[in-house]
């Protein structure tokens, strides 16, 4: 290994090498649980390994203290379940079972921290990986791609650096890239977690939750914005392979403490206390865009009575979601920022009802337009919907901030890029600092007046509200006659020389 440690995008791309054992014959979406998983597996074993070799160096001769310490560690690791067990029967028949046998033993021995999180990863599938004998070539070769020499990410090498979460992050967005529109059931692009984390502005000490959080990503980015570790995480995730990678998302990122449910957010959430849904003072998601069967016929009578102001409609989801966030965040101070598509913003029916609800409950705080192209999977333009349960009632309100919603169309802002579009560093800059400040910016951003919204109809469409017409520049119309007439003048000049050479070349006729 050279003296010079790798870089996160580096280690990504040696990694991302290793997909090319499935490309062509296996799914992106399917891949991508075996290579994060393998990448799991390795890491645990670098770690393992460097944590060994230091209590050796600590305890000499003494195994007994040196198993002592290790099982002090934040997780345990057989023999049998290491990388390098794994690497020595690359060559078995059964390597697929062996792969298998190993995710076991690691459950078993970490039954706390991940108990169920392999349950939904088969190496010894038929239907994703192929018969036998290509099952086997396939494993074996990703194997050896992950013993790549310069894969090597114990700490001693690579640093303490949280490299691998960031490896991990960087996968998931490369797989991501690659998975079309089911992408956005796992991935919201970092600069909108980003975006969204800043918004929200947690707190220490702050329990925070993403209902649809796919791999991850979203909450592990809000709770990176705490500073320090003084918070709690918590997610819901209904989909069973993507939330065993969020789980290893969670580990790799030492949030070991973070509750991860497998479960459907709307017709059975699992994060409850007493009985009762828990409470959060941050509430996050980017949850799936007018989802059709979201279990509407499920919840006509809802226990959880998340659903007081309106039913949404059998067909869409979007206020479904929506209604459970706002319920789960703390009656006083709780904030929710939630990604949705336009149609929430202006649709009629019972979402038009539900809106106008949380409107005269004085919950909006504000509807931010994003640029089209920023998600994995979809063309269309997103906007995020932030809500307060701190903010008065219209009647009470006092200050700017309680007696208007702001509106930012932030919609022309970004890198243009060929396939998706990405919010520059000043475009996220610019978003916060406005909605901090909850200024008027000149066809950027308006705080509407509850008289505003009422005259509107509660349609929360942007371009009602944020005026980007720019007056095209007065012409000055005799300046362009007298270009025009000089224009034609020198014309003729030209065309008078050209008549002069044809002659010469006796070409006039």
């Amino acid at each position: 290994m050279a003296d010079r440690k790798l870089t996160q995008r580096e280690l990504g791309e040696v990694v991302w090498r290793a997909c090319d054992s499935f490309r062509g014959a296996v799914d992106p979406t399917e891949y991508k649980n075996y290579i994060l998983t393998m990448l799991f597996i390795k890491y645990l074993s670098d770690l393992y390994k460097d944590r060994k070799v230091e209590y050796e160096k600590r305890y000499g001769d003494n195994k007994e203290r040196v198993k002592r310490a290790l099982e002090r560690e934040r997780f345990r690791l057989p023999d049998t379940a290491t990388f390098d067990y794994l690497y020595s029967k690359r060559d078995a028949s059964d390597v697929g079972e062996i792969i298998n046998k190993a995710l076991e033993k690691i459950e078993d021995e970490n039954k706390s921290k991940l108990e169920g999180v392999f349950r939904n990863i088969d190496f010894n599938s038929e239907a994703a990986l192929g018969e036998t004998k290509d099952r086997n070539r396939r494993l074996k070769n990703l194997l050896d791609d992950f013993a790549d020499a310069r894969l090597d990410l114990r700490p001693s090498v690579v640093g303490n650096r949280d490299i691998i979460g960031d490896v991990y992050e960087y996968l998931i967005g490369k797989f991501a890239a690659d998975a079309g529109k089911k992408a956005g059931e796992f991935y919201t692009p970092p600069e909108v977690s980003i975006l969204l984390a800043k918004l929200v502005d947690p707190q220490p000490g702050n329990r925070i939750c993403d209902p649809a959080c796919g791999s991850g990503s979203l909450l592990i980015r809000v709770g990176n914005e705490v500073g320090g570790d003084n918070f709690f995480l918590a997610g819901q995730e209904s989909n069973g392979t993507t939330w065993s990678l969020a789980r290893m998302n969670m580990f790799l990122h030492e949030m070991d403490a973070a509750r991860i449910e497998w479960c459907d957010t709307i017709t059975n959430p699992k994060l409850l206390e007493d009985d009762e849904l828990m409470q959060f003072d941050v509430v996050v998601a980017n949850p799936p865009f007018s989802l059709k069967k979201w279990g509407y016929d499920d919840v006509s009578e809802d226990r959880y009575r998340r659903f007081h102001r309106g039913l949404p409609p059998k067909s869409r989801g979007d206020y479904a979601f929506i209604s459970h966030m706002v319920e789960i965040a703390h009656e006083m101070n709780g904030k929710v920022g939630v990604i949705v598509p336009h149609g929430v913003l202006f649709r009629s029916g019972a979402e038009g009802n539900i809106r106008q609800r949380l409107i005269e409950d004085n919950l909006l705080e504000a509807v931010i337009g994003l640029p089209a192209k920023l998600f994995f999977g979809t063309a269309i333009p997103a906007a995020i919907l932030i809500f307060n349960k701190g903010r008065k009632p219209w009647a009470d309100a006092t200050n700017d901030r309680d007696q208007h919603v702001l509106f930012i169309d932030a919609s022309r802002d970004y890198d243009d890029g060929t396939k998706q579009n990405r919010l520059r560093e000043l475009d996220l800059e610019k978003i916060v600092t406005t909605f901090e400040d909850f200024i008027e910016v000149e066809r950027y951003a308006h705080r509407a007046s509850l008289e505003e919204l009422e005259e509107a109809k509660f349609n929360l469409n942007i371009p009602r509200y944020v005026d980007t017409f720019e007056e095209e520049e007065e012409i000055d119309i005799p300046a362009v006659q007298s270009e025009i007439l000089k224009i034609e003048t020198e014309l003729a000049e030209v065309q008078e020389e050209m008549a002069d050479y044809l002659k010469e070349l006796g070409l006039d006729e």
